[in-house]
């Protein structure tokens, strides 16, 4: 698969893993200036459970492969469409779980909806996704001239009301055939307001964090580290798994 795949893959950086205590893989989709080794704590457990686990580093900024998210998000969805094609043929597989974070769980709803991804995805779990943009606390015009400053035209199009959200999210949040599950904290303080990640359809399960854990205070960064999170993560690939239980966890950011 290459080495993009391979930063947080556990059991799955080649043909030989072959789905069989699940029959879909999963790919993990990291954030904004983030890359597939974000997943360090989420990818092995998923692993250990018995899927086969990829992951991929996409819209990097040029020359290296440590920050990436930033290019535009048409493009990342580009680039994950190809990596899911790569998948499916490495692994014998009919569709793929996509396990996003933040942008990784926006992102591939481009994928599904406007590059024919829908008939090869199953489930997609989006971890405080930034669905319907942010406002980050009403700081938008100064948080979009900072993006172009730095490079990010991906930060631009996650804005509430950009132009790249308003035609994602037109004609519904879903595709038909896929299923999904958001992942939310209360105390996101990237995606703001935190009901934006939510996603509206009859396919659609949307889970608040603190409704079930009134000790999580995760934020937008650990989340994808909270084991409240990952119990949650596991339920929507597999519903047979138990929801979690409440596990204590102060990382706030």
């Amino acid at each position: 698969m290459g080495r993009e795949s391979c930063a947080a893959c556990v059991s799955a950086c080649s043909s030989a893993c072959s789905p069989q205590a699940h029959p879909f893989p999963v790919v993990l989709v990291h954030g904004t200036f983030g890359n597939a080794s974000d997943f360090g704590v989420l990818s092995p457990q998923l692993s250990g459970a018995g899927y086969c686990v990829f992951a991929l580093n996409y819209g990097c900024q040029a020359g290296q492969q440590l920050v990436c998210g930033t290019a535009p998000i048409e493009d990342a969805a580009a680039q994950l469409s190809a990596f899911v094609d790569r998948v499916l043929s490495a692994t014998g597989a009919a569709k793929v779980d996509l396990v996003g974070h933040s942008q990784g769980g926006m992102m591939p709803r481009y994928y599904t909806k406007f590059l024919n991804g829908a008939g090869k995805v199953d489930r997609l779990v989006g971890l405080a996704p930034s669905n319907h943009g942010t406002t980050l606390d009403g700081l938008q015009n100064l948080a979009g001239a900072l993006a172009g400053a730095v490079g990010c035209d991906a930060c631009v199009e996650q804005l509430a009301g950009s132009a790249f959200l308003t035609r994602l999210n037109a004609g519904g949040d879903t595709v038909a055939g896929v299923r999904y599950t958001v992942i939310e904290s209360r105390f996101d303080e990237v995606v703001t307001p935190f009901t934006s990640a939510f996603l509206s359809g009859s396919a659609v399960t949307n889970i608040l964090l603190q409704n079930h854990c009134a000790a999580d205070f995760t934020g937008h960064l650990n989340i994808i580290n909270d084991p409240n999170a990952i119990g949650w993560v596991q339920n929507a690939l597999d519903p047979r798994v138990a929801p979690p239980g409440c596990t204590v966890f102060l990382l706030t950011l």
